[in-house]
């Protein structure tokens, strides 16, 4: 799960090396996903894992290529969550504050762009999101002020970045109406049609893990905050406890996940006075990645080693439709739906694998894909234990996974 945050001095931008950059007159054909890898003991590097996810493919669910990195591993997070059509790919090791630039538009001989660590004075990004003009609007976790004072790592902010790593524009999150909340940026999702964008708050470091409970509303014109808010406790009050991941639903509310396993609903996100409900509460806590597909709202939860898919066509009343348990070990965190194949790509802790899952998008139901399966037999990808294209042996930690366009 999440470790103690370790401060970490800047560290300068810098290329890596993943071998030459290949030719984009040709790309390749096929489709394929791309999973963020680490090494589990923590003493390789950062790679790009590239896995055939076309299932006509007589070699679906095998690994075709891998790209390494500079960066020995110190916390594999997050990529973004859906390929962008640039098909420059942002992925993080956020405990060491450094962001890869990929350039995946030949999936089979992907490179590295460049790299980033510190911009505009916020440290740590967590989470990547696509604005309409294509570049890409980061939470950052903290921001160099609060970091250097008594007050430190209470406030971060957002930065918009081009797929050059250069800062556009930015805006910090502190407010002077919230001195004492956590007012740390996890994710975020933009809103253009309303000219907004919605912020969860929530830390990234095990002592403060469970103090975030608020949201922030900016202006997406000029990243201008325009609210701060508590989120709905509800009758058990602790299913809005470090709210996270948040994604905007068929109804135009606003549905975020939080690691105490609630689900809000954030209403009237374009008013003065936005309303958040919990509606919904998973079993257990640390739930993670959830994905919108329609009118169903898919979440991984650990506590039963899988996913739950929810109707939430009346979002104020969600329904659950289907469950489905991966395997006995792992616990589930990621969740990327792959429009085109109309399937789940689910990656978690302690169990270094790989699961792809079929989602019927009538009925709601969840059934693991068996034809994508390992050497053995045994569905998913095998992370453990393997000799990787880049002259490496180890065990793999996935963590982001994207799928091709």
């Amino acid at each position: 799960m999440r470790t103690r945050y370790i401060a970490i001095g800047l560290l300068a931008a810098s290329l890596c090396i993943g071998g030459p950059v290949a030719s984009r007159a040709e790309p390749s054909s096929g489709h394929y996903i791309f999973a963020w890898t680490g090494d589990l003991a923590k003493q390789g590097n950062d790679f790009l894992a590239v896995i055939d996810a076309d299932p006509a493919s007589a070699s679906y669910g095998e690994l075709v290529t891998t790209l390494p990195t500079d960066q020995q591993t110190v916390r594999i997070h997050h990529t973004e969550y859906v390929m962008p059509e640039s098909g420059m790919l942002f992925a993080n090791d956020h405990d060491i504050g450094r962001t890869f630039i990929f350039d995946v538009r030949d999936p089979k001989h992907p490179s590295v762009a460049t790299s980033f660590s510190d911009l505009a004075g916020y440290m740590h990004p967590h989470s990547f999101l696509r604005l309409p003009n294509g570049h890409v609007l980061a939470s950052f976790q903290h921001d160099h002020l609060h970091m250097a004072s008594s007050e430190k790592g209470t406030s971060g902010g957002l930065v918009e970045i081009d797929d050059q790593g250069h800062v556009i524009r930015s805006a910090s999150n502190a407010d002077k109406a919230f001195p004492d909340a956590l007012l740390m940026p996890y994710s975020l999702v933009v809103m253009p049609k309303i000219d907004r964008v919605l912020v969860t708050n929530s830390s990234m470091h095990r002592p403060d893990q469970f103090s975030g409970t608020t949201y922030q509303i900016f202006r997406l014109s000029d990243l201008k905050l325009l609210k701060t808010a508590q989120l709905d406790g509800g009758s058990n009050h602790y299913g809005q406890i470090s709210p996270e991941e948040p994604r905007l639903g068929p109804d135009g509310a606003v549905y975020i996940q939080t690691l105490a396993c609630g689900l809000e609903r954030i209403t009237g996100i374009d008013t003065p006075s936005p309303k958040s409900t919990l509606v919904y509460t998973f079993p257990g806590n640390w739930c993670g990645v959830p994905t919108i597909v329609g009118h169903y709202l898919i979440q991984s939860v650990p506590r039963i080693h899988g996913l739950i898919a929810l109707d939430i066509a009346n979002g104020a009343k969600p329904v659950e439709v289907s469950r489905i348990k991966l395997s006995d070990k792992i616990e589930p965190h990621w969740t990327g739906w792959d429009i085109k194949t109309h399937r789940l790509v689910v990656t978690g802790y302690e169990e270094q694998r790989l699961f792809m899952v079929k989602f019927d998008e009538t009925s709601g139901i969840l059934s693991i894909d068996q034809t994508f399966k390992d050497s053995a037999g045994n569905p998913g990808f095998d992370f453990a234990d393997r000799d990787w294209p880049h002259d490496w042996h180890g065990s793999g930690l996935p963590h982001g996974v994207v799928f091709s366009r």
